[in-house]
Parts: structure tokens; C-alpha cells; sequence
């Protein structure tokens, strides 16, 4: 297979070269155990963990040079090179904690099916998650984001929408909306599956959900809201629809004068932090986001105003 490094990007040239080394009984080495992994998680229709995959062992590769190399040949030294080399092109830690991770998830792979010696080379190098800038706006953000009159900007109305819709049904990823279809609302309550974990939600249908579903006329697919609008490439028109309502969210922002990057994961993340501003319960809020732990929650979770805690610990000290 010549020309690995430069069709790697492409999911079936990827499933080639797996399928080529598997049947000519290649050397198991790292870039051809990672596509292995990628064209089954790809197989078992894991697509999004197969595109992190992807993205971790590109970059991997790229700092090698694209120089493949042998599982067992794999040194803590060498994956502090790879820690530094990320740093030194701006990378936060948060983001080589993630490259660190799904590379050492396909390493323990190879041990597990026996094609490596386990050597422990991710030992010295930066794999927890280190508290990131919140991403979430206030109720009175979200009321100026519903009040701006963008009834001459139908491309920006419709991205307030999606964003506001998501945020009505309690922090609703994009792709889930994308994939809402119309026989999953029915007796007045949405019924979905999260794409990411699998777990079935439930969520009262309300008036202004159906405002904004009735904005847009019905296209003729089987999906409740016009983010997939025609058969076939399902997966690259939601992309395409994400990357332009996220695009077109940061003029909406300027227009209500949000000072955030406006984005529609914001949306979700200001849900949890709303919610828990009202004193409703993390395991409430991690049930109702579809969360598989109230850990996953607390990142949500933007930071208690300082005032708030300064109060907090003035009673605790009066009651010495």
C-alpha cells in the first residue's frame, strides 16, 4: 500500500491497508494495529470514536515523521518527546491528555490480543483532565439570544434556533437533533437514544420546541428538524450544518453582545450550569443530560461565583 501518509484521512483507504496487512500477515506495528482498530470500531458503527482514533494516531505519526515503527518499541522517553513536541505547537494540556489516552487505549489493545509486551511507556506523560474555561452564559444570555430580531438574517435565525432548541430540551447535542426523527415525538414527550452513550432520554415536548419546529417547512425526510435535508451522506450534512451554525453562532453573540465564543456545545454547558444555579440536584442534572456519572457532570458545571463561597464559609465559621 504506497501512499499511506497522504490517504490516511480517507475511512476506506484506512479499512485497505487493515484488510492488506491482516491478509499478507504484516508486521504488527503501530500505524497498521491502529487502522485495524479504527476499521472495526468503524464496522461496529462507532464512527465518532473512530474519527478520535483517527486524530490521535495522525498526529502521532506526524511527530514520527510518518516513520512506522513496532508496539514493542514504544518508550516512555519517546512518548515525553511526543508530550514535548505537542506543547511546543500550542497544544493545551487537556489535548495531549486526550492524544495520550486513545494511544494508550489502542496499546493496551495490542497487549490484550497478545501482539505486544506490556512496557509501560505512558507513565511519565500528562493523561488526567485539568479544568478547562467554562462554557456557559447566563439565563439573561440566553433571553437576549431569543429576543434579537433576526427575521432579516434567516441564515443566523436559523442558528439561534438550533441553539436555543437544544437548549430547551436540556442540553441536546446537535447530532442527536440532527438524527431527531418525527416518530420520536409522540403523546407530547420526545423519546431518543444519545448517540454518544446510548442511553434512552426522555423530555416533555413544550410550545416553544414547537415554535421553532414549525419556523421551518417539512422537507420530506423521516427527521424532525432541517439539519438532514436529502437521502444519502447522512453523516457529512450534519457535519456541514454543525460547522456553519457554529460559525454563524459567534455573529449572533455580537449581536446580543455575549462576550463567549457562542458555540452550540454552550448551550449545553449553560443548561447544567443554569440548572444547578437553581439549586436543582448534579445527580438531577446528570439524569437529565443523559450523563453516565455525575463526575462528567462537574465539568459541565460553571465555577461558584467567589462571593458565593466567601458566604458559604462565613456561616460554617459562625457556627464555631
Amino acid at each position: 500500500m504506497r501512499n499511506i501518509k497522504n490517504r490516511i484521512t480517507n475511512f476506506s483507504s484506512i479499512i485497505d491497508y487493515a484488510e492488506y496487512g491482516n491478509a499478507h500477515r504484516m508486521q504488527p506495528t503501530l500505524l497498521l494495529h491502529g487502522c485495524s482498530v479504527i476499521a472495526q470500531l468503524r464496522k461496529l458503527g462507532q464512527l465518532r470514536t473512530s474519527e478520535t482514533y483517527l486524530s490521535a494516531l495522525r498526529s502521532f505519526m506526524l511527530f514520527r515523521e510518518w516513520r512506522d515503527l513496532s508496539l514493542n518499541r514504544l518508550t516512555s522517553e519517546m512518548m515525553l518527546e511526543y508530550e514535548a513536541w505537542l506543547q511546543t505547537r500550542g497544544v493545551s494540556m487537556n489535548t495531549v491528555s486526550f492524544y495520550m489516552r486513545i494511544l494508550r487505549a489502542l496499546y493496551n489493545r495490542a497487549i490484550e490480543s497478545g501482539i505486544a509486551k506490556q512496557h509501560y511507556p505512558f507513565k511519565h506523560v500528562y493523561t488526567g483532565v485539568g479544568k478547562t474555561l467554562k462554557r456557559a452564559v447566563s439565563i439573561n444570555d440566553i433571553r437576549r439570544i431569543k429576543r434579537l430580531d433576526l427575521s432579516a438574517r434567516p441564515a443566523l435565525d436559523f442558528a439561534r434556533d438550533m441553539f436555543l432548541f437544544s437548549f430547551y430540551t436540556r442540553g441536546m447535542s446537535f447530532v442527536d437533533m440532527a438524527y431527531l426523527k418525527k416518530t420520536d415525538l409522540h403523546e407530547g414527550v420526545i423519546h431518543y437514544r444519545r448517540r454518544k452513550t446510548g442511553q434512552m432520554l426522555h423530555i416533555r415536548w413544550e410550545r416553544c420546541m414547537q415554535h421553532i419546529v414549525d419556523k421551518y417547512p417539512d422537507n420530506g425526510t423521516c427527521y424532525l428538524l432541517p439539519i438532514i435535508c436529502a437521502e444519502g451522506n447522512d453523516r457529512r450534512q450534519y457535519q456541514n450544518a454543525m460547522r456553519l451554525v457554529n460559525c454563524r453562532l459567534k455573529r449572533v453573540a455580537v449581536l446580543a453582545g455575549i462576550h463567549v465564543r457562542l458555540t452550540m456545545y454552550v448551550s449545553r454547558h449553560s443548561w447544567a450550569s443554569i440548572a444547578r444555579s437553581m439549586h436543582i440536584p448534579i445527580s438531577v442534572i446528570s439524569e437529565g443530560m443523559g450523563h453516565d456519572s455525575e463526575a462528567t457532570t462537574q465539568i459541565y458545571l460553571a465555577s461558584l461565583d467567589p462571593a458565593i463561597i466567601d458566604r458559604a464559609n462565613g456561616h460554617i465559621l459562625r457556627l464555631l
